[in-house]
């Protein structure tokens, strides 16, 4: 007798060492939602709190391997990319969603480092922007990588309409962008579906504190596993968003390092403990 298969989520990303971001925080914001992740690993970085020691690329045919293994046993419902350190390795990754093998693709185009510097070449940036963004359900940036794709200077949320234009021309289906590298003290992050040309803010106080690590890993990897488990976008997104900020919130006097320490994934656990 054949038997359901399970629903999971996949993460295509990079290995963070000090567990805060990529790979082991999307696996920690799938469980807090109740979903088991399954893992691509596109590249591994050796870092802690303090900075990123190195980075050791995984080859083309190894994630195009690990993506298959994934894709032809499990009931993949929702996909999220993270790192995605060169253009062929994107190659990759936007053949099998060309053939709609990556259901639900959520893409946090990780380009651009908290300190500004780039962290994918220009032609990798290309090939993101061209062939695997057409096929996304949701596109993720944080200001830097939204400027980045769109050229359009943000320094307000006034900004953010201009910068979606340019995002629904690439043919993704929805854009949020995460408005938290404004100096305001209040965070807007703005959902566009471009389906139906609606809008809708998630605003919250600004938290005091240097452990914000892995905050955009943790959110497009929530609404990934959100979406699995059978929400609506804005529903996913609004989860998403909820399960951040309050993580944000309950490990903002933690002491993970000397640098900037992760959010507190376990938030979904407290009552339990």
């Amino acid at each position: 007798m054949m038997r359901d298969k399970e629903r999971i989520m996949v993460t295509i990303a990079g290995s963070d060492s000090s567990a805060g971001a990529g790979i082991q925080a999307d696996m920690k914001s799938a469980f807090a939602a109740g979903v088991y992740c399954a893992t691509v690993i596109t590249a591994l970085t050796a870092q802690n709190t303090r900075g990123v020691r190195g980075v050791e690329k995984s080859s083309p045919s190894m994630v195009a391997e690990q993506l298959d293994a994934v894709l032809d046993d499990m009931n993949v419902c929702a996909v999220k990319c993270g790192m995605l350190p060169s253009a062929e390795i994107i190659d990759v990754v936007a053949e099998a969603a060309k053939t709609s093998r990556l259901p639900n693709l959520v893409v946090d185009p990780v380009m651009v480092a908290t300190s500004g510097d780039p962290l994918i070449d220009l032609k990798a940036r290309k090939a993101l922007v061209e062939k695997l963004l057409p096929h996304a359900l949701l596109v993720t940036p944080n200001i830097p990588e939204a400027e980045a794709v769109s050229g359009v200077k943000i320094g307000s949320e006034s900004d953010f309409d201009k910068a979606a234009e340019a995002f629904k021309a690439t043919g993704c289906r929805a854009l949020l962008i995460k408005g938290g590298h404004l100096t305001a003290g209040t965070i807007v992050e703005r959902l566009y579906d471009f389906s139906n040309g609606s809008s809708v803010d998630f605003t919250y106080p600004m938290t005091e504190t240097a452990n914000t690590h892995g905050t955009g890993c943790s959110l497009s990897a929530s609404i990934a596993a959100h979406l699995t488990l059978g929400l609506s976008l804005h529903d996913a997104v609004k989860e998403a968003e909820n399960f951040v900020h309050d993580a944000i919130e309950a490990g903002k006097d933690k002491y993970w390092g000397e640098g900037h320490g992760p959010i507190y994934h376990f938030i979904t656990l407290s009552d339990k403990r």
